[in-house]
């Protein structure tokens, strides 16, 4: 039976960097980007994004995140794998729970889900799972 799990994240840190551009290229970066999760998941996130920018400002993105904390008062921590674009001032993504991550009650934690938003200091973030 799949769970759902309804949270909210703050981003409380932004740090991006490009490792590559030139003419005519498009702009590569680095971004390590640290979350607050409250809710259903409550805990701490720390992602690195690799993002490759369009001419047109939009964004193709993928990238790993600890999240350390708990789901379901369950705790411990695992690794959600993210891909996605950004367009028209709109993230979409997806992610899913990379197997075998889940350590301490979230052993065994399967999971996935989609997401967009916007810019803002507080986003929705739901989590379809299974553990055990």
């Amino acid at each position: 039976m799949t769970n759902v799990a309804n949270s909210r994240f703050n981003i409380t840190g932004w740090d991006e960097k490009p490792y590559s551009e030139g003419p005519d290229l498009p702009k590569l970066t680095r971004a390590a980007v640290t979350k607050t999760f409250t809710g259903d998941l409550a805990g701490e996130g720390h992602v690195e994004y690799l993002m490759m920018y369009g001419g047109d400002g939009s964004a193709t993105f993928v990238g790993l995140e600890r999240i350390v904390g708990n789901v379901a008062g369950k705790a411990g921590s695992f690794v959600l794998q993210r891909t996605g674009i950004f367009e028209n001032g709109v993230a979409k993504e997806s992610y899913v729970v990379v197997p075998g991550s889940g350590t301490g009650e979230l052993r065994g934690l399967r999971g996935e889900g989609t997401s967009a938003v916007g810019h803002g200091t507080e986003h929705p973030f739901t989590l379809n799972y299974e553990l055990g």
